[in-house]
């Protein structure tokens, strides 16, 4: 997989994310789609005065507002390490919850930590990386008012926050490089839930915890 460049400048950044919703909109709109994504910008939440995200399991505790918990299976622990040097320059608390080596773990035991901190409100969101994605995210979906999204792409990331409020990213180390990966962090964390119709539906899949 080719390097790519991991900093982008805020310009540029907006400038993508605007690319990449223009994208998501063309594929939703498609043929027979009675639901095009509305074009309007992203509302940033910058972490200084990140609102609490409706629907989720409890609001982020006094002092947990800017906290991001993160955690990693040997597979992501290296991307884990890098995501964490990331949200501090974006000016958030990582909260490290394992692995901390890349000895061999079992990844329900870490998605579970960083799932039950945000349900917890603990954390504001949560971030969980493994080889795949795909397992982390059955595991922390388990837990009461958690919404985990694994997320390949930009898109992908925006459409979690802005459809599904997707309160858990979950990446897969093996599937995005660290360029990429840190790109998605930065648009998953700054992408505010669109509520509006979305809101109705996102109820829905809360209902399912009772």
């Amino acid at each position: 997989m080719a390097a790519e460049p991991e900093n982008l400048a805020d310009d540029q950044l907006a400038e993508q994310m605007e690319e990449v919703r223009r994208r998501l909109a063309a594929q939703l709109a498609g043929p027979g789609s009675p639901d095009p994504v509305a074009l309007t910008p992203p509302t940033p939440s910058p972490p200084a005065a990140a609102a609490p995200d409706p629907a989720t399991a409890r609001s982020p505790k006094p002092g947990a507002e800017k906290r991001v918990a993160i955690g990693a299976d040997h597979g992501g622990y290296e991307l884990k390490c890098r995501l964490m040097d990331l949200l501090g320059e974006l000016g958030y608390e990582p909260y490290d919850l394992g692995t901390h080596g890349p000895e061999a773990v079992d990844y329900p035991d870490y998605a579970v930590k960083v799932a039950r901190t945000v349900a917890r409100g603990e954390a504001w969101r949560g971030i969980m990386i493994d080889g795949a994605g795909i397992g982390s995210a059955m595991a922390a979906n388990k837990v009461p008012g958690v919404r985990a999204a694994t997320c390949h792409n930009e898109a992908t990331a925006v459409n979690s926050r802005e459809h599904n409020n997707a309160n858990v990213l979950v990446l897969g180390s093996g599937q995005v490089n660290r360029g990429l990966a840190r790109r998605m962090v930065r648009i998953w964390l700054q992408t505010s839930f669109g509520r509006g119709r979305h809101e109705r539906r996102v109820d829905k899949i809360d209902a399912l915890d009772s």
